[in-house]
């Protein structure tokens, strides 16, 4: 969008501000004061506004149809050279708000001035943010659930393709890459479920609040809420035009997908090194190295989790800007904008490159099984066939374990190639039965419990998050 900021005016009154002032504000103050750099971004949010306000004026007779008429034309018009990048927006009138006021005037006169009554600064901020953040929640719901797709897409062929499952980073037990990818559809749709939680919440208008003591006009709310399609008015005037918690909600649940969409960024970058080998990206979402020229660099997972700590950060200056302000408005309040929209820009941005990842990651099957079956990952399961069949205490089949993993250790084998002998030295009772539950395979098809990780497990769990998904 073309924008021009006219000189900001410091040597007469500031006809925004009545005839309370006789100058205008020092350099420094008008700079400090401005908020049309960012906040223009709420222009379509404004004009909906606006209209839904004009149409109640007119409705309730507060102005007269053929103003109204003017009014809701000349929006119009500025909606278009807006969207059409044909507008001048002037630092000198501080905001979009005004800046929409001042064209609106330009075009239709006087009768511009009618659409602020029963209307002020804080209500009309307050109506225009919230439907932005609203907007702006509904898209990042979208993007995630893109991601889901994509991940149950991935799980779906690879339910049976074997990996080691990690604990404290080390072998832990063996599970599947499908049932691994799972665990991230579970996470994203908790951070949707949040959203939506908080989209519930935030959709009650301000709009009619005014100043923050509501209006001596005889105004009708309900009609401008339902034309914003918010579900009812704010019950309290003050905390209309004071409150921030659906920015707060919206940057705590972005704060949350943020961290795990850089959970997931990090086992990437893990995945596709030379250590592991389980995955490659492709040359979409890697860069080379200007003097190597055999790296290929996972940049794309790197900054998505970088990007999570500008998001939390987000997140903590706003909070930080709304503690400890009291009732109504303060000036503070315009730093709320910034923080949020790059935020949103962030997460957008973050999920995209996530999702085109996993829809194009090379998946090596090869490395991931030989993988899943170093650091004796199936011990569990025999000292959990040590008491299921020789109904010995956990404690003790635990110890018995342990002994059978130091002996293979000595020996440089894996538990499936310790023979009966070896099995036996530690524990008598053990018969060849315990050598066929020691594969990764056998090990990972056990995993039956819900929520386990074997294969059946996993493909019922990816039937049960399309059919939930839609």
């Amino acid at each position: 969008m073309r924008k021009k900021s006219s000189p900001v005016q410091t040597s007469s009154a500031n006809s925004l501000w009545g005839g309370r002032f006789a100058g205008g504000p020092a350099e420094i103050m008008a700079r400090i004061n401005a908020s049309i750099g960012f906040d223009q971004r709420l222009y379509a949010q404004d004009i909906a506004g606006s209209k839904a306000h004009c149409e109640m004026l007119i409705k309730q007779g507060i102005i007269g149809a053929r103003d109204g008429a003017q009014i809701l034309a000349g929006l119009d018009t500025i909606l278009a050279e807006i969207s059409a990048g044909k507008f001048n927006f002037s630092e000198a009138l501080e905001d979009i708000h005004m800046n929409i006021e001042a064209r609106l005037a330009e075009l239709i006169g006087p009768a511009a001035g009618r659409l602020h009554t029963a209307r002020s600064r804080n209500d009309q901020v307050a109506v225009d943010f919230r439907l932005w953040v609203r907007d702006a929640t509904d898209a990042l719901e979208t993007a995630l659930k893109d991601l889901q797709h994509e991940l149950l897409q991935r799980a779906g062929q690879h339910a049976a393709t074997i990996m080691p499952g990690f604990t404290h980073l080390q072998s832990a037990q063996p599970v599947t890459f499908g049932h691994h990818l799972m665990a991230y559809v579970e996470m994203f749709g908790r951070d949707r479920a949040r959203l939506r939680d908080a989209r519930v919440r935030m959709n009650e208008s301000p709009l009619g609040a005014a100043a923050l003591a509501g209006t001596s006009f005889p105004i009708d709310r309900e009609m401008t809420a339902k034309a914003l399609r918010f579900a009812r008015p704010m019950r309290n005037s003050l905390d209309a035009v004071s409150d921030r918690d659906f920015a707060l909600e919206f940057l705590g649940a972005c704060a949350i997908a943020a961290t795990h969409l850089s959970r997931l960024a990090e086992e990437i970058v893990l995945w596709s090194s030379a250590q592991f080998g389980f995955i490659a990206l492709t040359d979409e979402f890697s860069t080379g190295s200007s003097i190597m020229p055999q790296k290929r660099n996972p940049d794309a997972a790197e900054l998505v989790r970088a990007k999570t700590g500008r998001v939390a950060g987000s997140f903590t200056a706003l909070l930080m800007v709304m503690k400890g302000l009291p009732l109504t408005y303060s000036k503070d309040m315009q730093e709320d904008k910034e923080q949020v929209f790059d935020a949103a820009d962030t997460m957008n941005l973050s999920i995209a490159a996530m999702t085109g990842m996993i829809r194009t990651m090379i998946i090596k099957e090869d490395a991931m099984l030989a993988a899943a079956g170093k650091g004796y990952s199936t011990a569990t399961d025999l000292a959990d066939w040590l008491v299921r069949e020789l109904n010995i205490p956990f404690r003790q089949a635990h110890h018995i374990t342990g002994e059978t993993v130091k002996r293979a250790e000595a020996k440089g084998v894996s538990l499936e190639q310790l023979s009966l002998t070896d099995l036996q030295a530690v524990e008598p009772r053990i018969t060849e039965a315990a050598r066929h539950i020691l594969s990764v395979q056998a090990s990972v098809a056990s995993r039956t419990s819900f929520g386990g990780a074997a294969p059946e497990r996993v493909r019922s769990a990816i039937a049960a998050a399309k059919k939930e998904l839609g």
